[in-house]
């Protein structure tokens, strides 16, 4: 096998690619891109969850006091019965 004819033949077939890509590229197309206003209602919402702090401090700056100071306490009663209460509405 000769590797000196592949090389050109390469060659051959990249000037071809080129002198293609020069007509192709004298033509003027431009590309449109319509959003509905669905898809403009899904990308602000999507915007306002990105902008959205992901804890809210104002629900757990209380209990974080508490935890700090010792003084936070559950009712394994009460966890007891959220937890049940969320089982069920999973089912």
């Amino acid at each position: 096998m000769r590797i000196e004819a592949y090389t050109q033949v390469q060659q051959l077939y990249n000037n071809k690619n080129t002198a293609k890509l020069k007509k192709e590229t004298s033509r003027s197309f431009s590309d449109q891109l319509q959003i509905s206003s669905v898809g403009k209602d899904i990308q602000t919402a999507k915007q306002a969850v990105i902008n959205s702090p992901d804890i809210r401090e104002d629900i757990t700056a209380s209990i974080k006091e508490q935890i700090d100071a010792g003084t936070y306490s559950v009712s394994g009663e009460s966890f007891a019965e959220k937890l049940f209460e969320k089982y069920n509405s999973a089912l």
